[in-house]
């Protein structure tokens, strides 16, 4: 066990907190199956009941539809801590659970994994093509636009089109197809179109199951809300007011991951239901710390709880920072950055 002293080191010296977060690297088999069979068994009875409910009134099984979606939000976590290889000591595992999950959150695993590792190598570097996240551009970037592409920026940034319409497009449309990586291999167009069919199968089998319709009625808003949970949990990742943006010269992996990334310090039950990936800045300094033992990072390193903390009203108010300051360091709102 380390002692105050070096747990204080251990903060201001990301590359030695790096390997202390070594010790936590290890999946527990027996948690990991507990993990994915109390998300997944939830998922199925509420999705049973909702439909179930349907005969008595729709309103009445769209109750269901938030704790539905919640868990398939908690299963695309455990899709997530797959892609890096940590929720089981089996690559082949990981790689196949991962897989099997992506049918249900319609995320092609070997695709969105290609595109998340090129995030976390990158994040928060204004010289490397912003992969995997939300765009973000500079102030002078934002400037140096032509009018109709300013319009186009703002728009993209609005509320409604980020967390309501972005979701939608993203995980019903865009996801189907990995257009702008020919040049990444045959294994992301390989999984997209695995996916795609395993989709297609299990939608006309549930079709053919309990009709067309009660499945559109059930499904889609299960899937829209979960997807917009998704992005607005990755929008706060990375988009608060002190996050870390430099270019090359003055970037580091360890400095972006820690200051770059947030402490989203939600509630209990919301910190169950997604899986601890508000511990994002611990997440990214090691991504392949399993979920469950991410508490443990910061019951053990205290120092860390502080770091990049962000609570569920800050979270709300910083919707409105959409530009990178790169002379104050922080990010601003179209009105602070005078357009």
């Amino acid at each position: 066990m380390d002692t105050p002293a070096q747990k204080n080191d251990l903060a201001s010296e990301p590359r030695a907190l790096m390997r202390a977060l070594g010790d936590y690297r290890t999946p527990r088999i027996t948690r990991s199956v507990i993990e994915l069979l109390v998300t997944l068994i939830p998922l199925a009875v509420l999705w049973t009941l909702s439909w179930a409910l349907l005969s008595a009134g729709y309103w009445l099984g769209l109750l269901l539809t938030l704790p539905a979606a919640g868990f398939l939000v908690r299963l695309f976590m455990i899709q997530h801590d797959c892609s890096h290889g940590a929720f089981f000591p089996s690559r082949r595992a990981n790689d196949w659970v991962g897989r099997a999950i992506s049918v249900l959150t319609l995320t092609p695993f070997d695709f969105w994994r290609h595109t998340h590792r090129h995030h976390h190598a990158h994040s928060g570097n204004l010289d490397r093509p912003r992969i995997g996240g939300i765009d973000t551009l500079t102030v002078e970037e934002f400037r140096a636009l032509p009018l109709h592409r300013r319009l186009q920026y703002r728009l993209y940034r609005h509320p409604l089109v980020l967390f309501a319409l972005g979701p939608a497009y993203l995980f019903l449309l865009d996801s189907r197809l990995p257009v702008g990586f020919m040049r990444a291999g045959w294994m992301p167009w390989l999984s997209t179109m695995a996916t795609n069919a395993a989709i297609l199968v299990l939608v006309a089998a549930m079709m053919w199951l309990v009709g067309i319709g009660p499945f559109l009625l059930v499904q889609l808003p299960i899937t829209l809300l979960a997807g917009t949970i998704g992005v607005w949990l990755f929008y706060v990742q990375h988009q608060f007011e002190d996050t870390f943006w430099e270019h090359e010269p003055d970037w580091t992996f360890q400095e972006a991951a820690l200051h770059g990334s947030s402490h989203y310090d939600l509630p209990g039950i919301l910190r169950w239901f997604t899986a601890n990936i508000g511990v994002h800045h611990v997440h990214h300094l090691c991504s392949r710390i399993p979920f469950y033992r991410l508490p443990d990072v910061l019951r053990d390193h205290p120092e860390l709880r502080g770091i990049g903390r962000l609570t569920l009203w800050q979270s709300l108010v910083s919707v409105r920072l959409v530009l990178w300051d790169e002379t104050k360091h922080r990010l601003v709102s179209f009105r602070e950055a005078g357009n």
